[in-house]
């Protein structure tokens, strides 16, 4: 007996390691929303609803934690998990859904409206009948979200049933419509998609197939990519420039998983001088058109937060979501989502995607020049010989620091995409941004502003301006003039009239060292010690920073002893309360983000003492030069723009001698 047991236990591990390996990622994220929703009864489901929306999403411990999708926050809610149903007076849902054909299932699954175009489009004996389908049914929703109502079979597959394991990224299916295309995505995050439809309720089977739920009309598919370019009237301009580049308006013709984001003519239109430019040259417009191009089909609906994608110029872009708009590189510029091809899709922009574009584009050729030695290093550097603090000379004489972070490795501004390639006389690093060299200290930066004057007034009445002027390395958030609006004279003297409570308030914006916004860790909580000795919270989410809660508008302002952020709100440490009431009644004036705690003792009586980590040595001696360090190798940086300026970048290397990349 004790052996029959073993072999059964033993045949029920490998099954349950069996039925783990074929579980897709669709079915990986249903069942971490059954652990979620554990305490509330069998066979519930976790799921997370956006507030003011109807969507619903089985979501990934990232959302989930965060408590939002798409930057929205998002409700809690708990219901049966597909394929189970409740029972009145039980807890949780400890009914398996009964069984029946797809015809039948349709009502299971309130799927109504699609229930009636079964019947109007005389399927109904064909549902209810002998074989096996696969059928994509559009919610009641998704069906009141038609302008127009078509009705046509959402069969996908004759005599073939496909459950979410079965449906494989880049799958096409055959419909029972006319012979078109179905096209499966299947994302990493757990969600799938039919012609960018995503699958809501999947799984549901019936006795001659499976249901899978869907959240809108799945339309038929018949162009390609340029297909939509020739004869769509907003995009005549992009298709003017498809057309002298042969080879790639060829591929766009073809089979294949591509996304395009397609400027409009209007967007044409904004960059007409600079696009003028670039269309006389058939490698900038293969490189331009390329860096609007993934090789991979991005339905918008699978975008749950920001990601970074590489294009077919090889360069990389952002690609995220604010709410229900889509963004890139950070921007809402996504007018029109989900054209889908038949060999991908097409989002609409009205912005025109060049890295630095404006910059690049404006410049002339002695200037461009200049910018291009200036990624080019002395000495052969690898990504192993970095390290936090190093200087690097580049041909055009100036000297680059390196900042070593967590996931990440930048240069100045300008963090890498990728690690190196070595050749025998050089290495490549990408980038993603040009590599900005300043020359003016943070001072300097904030004074030539001019949107600074009542912070620099501060500093100097605190004795802290030194600490602006004098070299080292430090990051600063420093507030605009917009953060003290309605400031008083009275106000003033109430915030000056105890300088260590002033110097404490001010050095909460400091931080000894560099950290540029691509440094972050993205979507968790960077934690920086400030000069003041609290911790500011700072996050990257969508190609932006926060910190404590507040909104960067302009970041990575480089200085040649440090990095300025741009914030329009005073911060204050929310560890450290407020014994004075003049003082807590002005601070609660500027500051809104959080609640400022209050320290019970008489108006006057709590004394303020300089930072520990501050007192300790002069404004003048913060932070000693960084030493200089000389490397005896070559070394070649490639900020990820068109491919004209590494053309370039790479003329300028080959006339030292050849560079061979491996």
């Amino acid at each position: 007996r004790m052996k029959i047991l073993f072999a059964a236990s033993l045949l029920l591990l490998a099954l349950s390691h069996l039925s783990q390996v074929d579980a897709s990622a669709y079915d990986k994220i249903v069942s971490h929303s059954r652990i979620r929703a554990k305490k509330q009864g069998i066979n519930m489901c976790a799921i997370q609803e956006i507030i003011g929306t109807k969507k619903k999403y089985f979501s990934t411990c990232r959302n989930w934690y965060m408590g939002s999708i798409c930057g929205k926050k998002a409700l809690v809610l708990y219901e049966c998990c597909p394929g189970y149903m409740q029972l009145e007076g039980m807890r949780g849902c400890p009914a398996a859904v009964p069984i029946d054909t797809i015809y039948g299932t349709l009502g299971v699954v309130k799927a109504d409206i699609t229930k009636q175009y079964v019947d109007m489009s005389k399927l109904t004996e064909q549902t209810q009948g002998a074989g096996s389908y696969t059928m994509f049914a559009p919610s009641d929703e998704a069906w009141e979200q038609l302008d127009a109502v078509l009705s046509y079979a959402l069969l996908a597959y004759h005599h073939k049933r496909f459950l979410t394991k079965d449906l494989k990224n880049d799958m096409t299916l055959e419909s029972m419509h006319s012979k078109l295309g179905l096209y499966i995505n299947h994302y990493s995050n757990g969600i799938i998609t039919v012609n960018c439809a995503r699958i809501i309720h999947g799984n549901q089977v019936a006795t001659n197939g499976v249901v899978h739920v869907i959240d809108r009309v799945i339309a038929p598919v018949k162009n390609t990519i340029r297909d939509v370019i020739g004869t769509n009237e907003e995009l005549s301009s992009l298709n003017r420039a498809v057309k002298k580049e042969s080879s790639l308006l060829g591929k766009l013709g073809q089979p294949g998983q591509y996304t395009l984001f397609a400027p409009t003519n209007k967007a044409f239109e904004k960059h007409k001088e600079g696009l003028k430019r670039i269309l006389q040259d058939k490698t900038l417009v293969q490189a331009f058109l390329k860096y609007h191009l993934l090789s991979s089909v991005q339905c918008s609906e699978a975008i749950l937060a920001g990601s970074r994608y590489e294009t077919l110029e090889g360069s990389s872009i952002e690609i995220g979501c604010d709410g229900d708009s889509l963004t890139v590189n950070g921007i809402k510029m996504v007018l029109k989502k989900d054209i889908v091809t038949s060999n991908g899709v097409i989002h609409l922009i009205d912005q025109v995607l060049m890295p630095d574009s404006d910059k690049v584009m404006s410049m002339d050729q002695h200037l461009l020049k200049i910018i291009l030695k200036n990624h080019i290093l002395k000495l052969k550097v690898t990504l192993s010989d970095l390290y936090n603090g190093q200087l690097l000379e580049t041909l055009g004489g100036k000297f680059l620091r390196v900042f070593v972070y967590r996931t990440t490795v930048c240069i100045e501004n300008a963090c890498m995409v990728r690690g190196s390639k070595e050749g025998s006389n050089g290495a490549l690093h990408l980038m993603k941004s040009l590599i900005s060299t300043p020359s003016n200290s943070m001072y300097e930066l904030l004074q030539k502003n001019g949107s600074f004057t009542v912070f620099l007034s501060l500093m100097e009445i605190a004795g802290l301006t030194e600490l602006l002027k004098q070299e080292g390395a430090y990051t600063i958030f420093a507030p605009m003039d917009d953060a003290f609006d309605g400031v008083t004279e009275q106000d003033m003297k109430t915030l000056t009239s105890d300088i260590n409570a002033l110097r404490i308030i001010l050095l909460y914006h400091f931080s000894n060292g560099i950290f540029i916004s691509g440094g972050l860790e993205g979507s968790v909580t960077n934690l920086l010690e400030t000069m003041q000795g609290s911790n500011l919270q700072m996050l990257s989410v969508n190609n932006s920073i926060l910190v404590n809660s507040v909104n960067v508008p302009n970041k990575d302002l480089m200085a040649s002893n440090g990095v300025i952020h741009v914030i329009k709100t005073l911060l204050y440490p929310g560890d450290l309360p407020v014994g004075r009431e003049d003082l807590l009644y002005l601070l609660q004036k500027f500051i809104k983000y959080m609640q400022i705690k209050v320290r019970s003792t008489s108006v006057h009586g709590t004394h303020y003492s300089t930072p520990r980590n501050y007192r300790s040595r002069e404004v003048n001696a913060a932070l000693q030069p960084s030493t200089r360090f000389i490397f005896r190798s070559c070394f070649l940086f490639s900020c990820s723009t068109p491919l004209f300026a590494l053309s370039v970048c790479l003329w300028i290397q080959l006339q030292r001698g050849p560079l061979h990349l491996h």
